[in-house]
C-alpha cells in the first residue's frame, strides 16, 4: 500500500516538473543571450523605439524681441547629469549619451563636425574615421613574461575605444523671449564631448588635460536620443530619454562662454578663479532679470 503511495507521488511531481522544465528549454532557445537584459521575459519594449523627439513651438523671427547665445559646460559627475554618463559599459540597449552618439555617426545618421574652428562650430564636417583620431587612441607595447623560456617578449596592445574619459559636455544653447507666447525660452543649438585626462607623461597627475572631441547639432541628433532610455533610479518602468533630459532640462551646467563684441571670448580669457564663477553668474542673472524686469508686480 506504501509502495503504491509512493508511486502515485513520483508520477504527481513528473507531471508537473516535465511541461516546466520543457517551458524553460522553449524560452532559453527563444532569448537571445546577447540582447537579454533580464525584462525580455516579462515584457518586451515596443513605446521607446517608436518615440520621437518632442516638438518644439513654433517661433518666427520677427516674434523674437530679445536673444542671448550662450555655451554651457557640464560636467557628468554632478549627481543629477550622472545618467548622461552611466553606464560606461553598454547594458542590454542601455548606453551613454557619447557612446549613443559615436553609435550614430559611426552608421552615417549623424553627421560630426570639427573643434578646429571655434568661431564657427558647424562649418567643417568630420567622418567617423576623424572622430576617432581626436581620442588620440595610440597602441602600447607591453612585456610579456614568458614562463617557459623566462624572457619578456614585447607584446603590441591595441588601443582600445573607452568614452570613460569624456566627463564634459559643452552646449551650445540661445536663449529668446518670445513675445507672442510671452515666454522666455532656449533652444539647444549643439552638443560638444569633452575629454579630460592627464598625459602618460604626468605621472604624478599635475597637468589635467581638457580637449573637444566633435560638435554635433542637436536637432540633427533629436530623433536618436528619442529612441534610447536614460536610467531612472526612482522606477525601471518609467525611463526617460536623453531628448526628455535637454527638453525638460534635467541637467545642470554653468556658462562658460557668451556671445560678445571681443570675438566671443570665453570667460577664462578675462576671469579667473572664483572671478570666473562669479561672471558665469552675471551672466545667469542677466538673462533672468531681462524677463524679469518686462513684468510688472
Amino acid at each position: 500500500m506504501k509502495k503504491t503511495g509512493v508511486l502515485s507521488i513520483a508520477l504527481l511531481v513528473l507531471t508537473v516538473t516535465l511541461p516546466l522544465a520543457a517551458q524553460v528549454a522553449d524560452t532559453a532557445k527563444t532569448t537571445d543571450p546577447t540582447t537579454w537584459s533580464g525584462l525580455d521575459m516579462v515584457y518586451k519594449k515596443a513605446h521607446i523605439l517608436n518615440k520621437k523627439p518632442i516638438e518644439y513651438p513654433h517661433v518666427r523671427e520677427a516674434d523674437i524681441m530679445w536673444s542671448k547665445v550662450v555655451w554651457r559646460m557640464i560636467d557628468l559627475r554632478e549627481k543629477i547629469n550622472q545618467p548622461l554618463y552611466f553606464p560606461t559599459k553598454p547594458i542590454g540597449d542601455r548606453v551613454n549619451l557619447v557612446d549613443l552618439l559615436l553609435q550614430s555617426i559611426k552608421t552615417g545618421g549623424l553627421q560630426a563636425y570639427s573643434i578646429r574652428d571655434d568661431f564657427n562650430e558647424f562649418k567643417e564636417p568630420i567622418s567617423y574615421a576623424q572622430v576617432l583620431e581626436n581620442f588620440d587612441l595610440k597602441d602600447k607595447m607591453i612585456g610579456v613574461l614568458d614562463v617557459t623560456t623566462g624572457l619578456t617578449d614585447s607584446t603590441l596592445l591595441k588601443a582600445e575605444l573607452n568614452t570613460d574619459e569624456v566627463t564634459q559636455l559643452m552646449v551650445k544653447e540661445m536663449w529668446f523671449f518670445d513675445r507672442k507666447r510671452s515666454v522666455l525660452d532656449v533652444r539647444i543649438i549643439g552638443i560638444c564631448p569633452v575629454k579630460v585626462y592627464f598625459e602618460a607623461e604626468d605621472t604624478n597627475k599635475e597637468n589635467l588635460q581638457k580637449k573637444k572631441l566633435f560638435w554635433v547639432k542637436f536637432p540633427e541628433a533629436r530623433p536618436f536620443l528619442a529612441q534610447k532610455e536614460v536610467y531612472n533610479q526612482f522606477n525601471d518602468v518609467e525611463m526617460r530619454s536623453f531628448d526628455e533630459i535637454f527638453y525638460k532640462r534635467f541637467f545642470h551646467g554653468f556658462i562658460v562662454q557668451e556671445s560678445n563684441v571681443y570675438n566671443n571670448r570665453p570667460v577664462v580669457d578675462y576671469a579667473l578663479g572664483i572671478e570666473n564663477l562669479q561672471e558665469a553668474q552675471r551672466i545667469e542673472n542677466l538673462i533672468f532679470q531681462f524677463e524679469h524686469d518686462l513684468w510688472e508686480y
